[in-house]
């Protein structure tokens, strides 16, 4: 199931509209199909919490330095200064699907998840709408596709033919 390409697309929206919960279900999907995927999730405020206070990655963490903790399992790697999307990407290694939560600024095909309320800050990012029953779909722009946020078969179908090469 190889691709034999790198591809890239992003999933925007309000917080809690399900951006992290439909990425779950699009890797799992994917992985189903044997496809490898890597996940990069933007924190713009610097809220996200890695280790547990009182373990020893947590502690070398707070010194300042660069951490990697290597088991015969994983590799993590705590960088204490930000990177661009390429290192990232880099350091991702092998992968056929790369599915981005949020860095709006990124040029990549992009699903704007909408549910229970419409947000319309998102509309001029995004290449369609993944939406469930909580909102009339007809109060969407014309011009926005609109494809069932519960369809994850439509979802993949998508990011199939959308994403783009990175």
């Amino acid at each position: 199931m190889k691709t034999n390409k790198k591809l890239a697309v992003a999933f925007t929206g309000p917080s809690n509209s399900g951006k992290t919960t439909l990425i779950i279900k699009v890797s799992i999907a994917l992985k189903k199909e044997g496809y490898n995927v890597a996940i990069v999730k933007h924190d713009p405020k610097d809220k996200a919490i890695f280790d547990q206070e009182g373990k020893d990655s947590y502690k070398f963490a707070q010194t300042g330095a660069n951490v990697a903790v290597i088991s015969s399992k994983r590799t993590t790697i705590f960088n204490q200064q930000p990177s661009d999307i390429t290192e990232v990407i880099n350091k991702l290694g092998d992968f056929d699907f790369l599915l981005v939560e949020g860095l709006k600024t990124l040029p990549l095909p992009r699903i704007c998840i909408q549910r229970d309320n419409i947000n319309q800050d998102y509309f001029s990012v995004s290449d369609t709408i993944a939406t469930d029953n909580s909102i009339d779909r007809s109060l969407f722009p014309q011009q926005m596709q609109i494809i069932d946020l519960n369809d994850t078969n439509q979802i993949v179908s998508w990011i199939k033919s959308n994403a783009k090469e990175v």
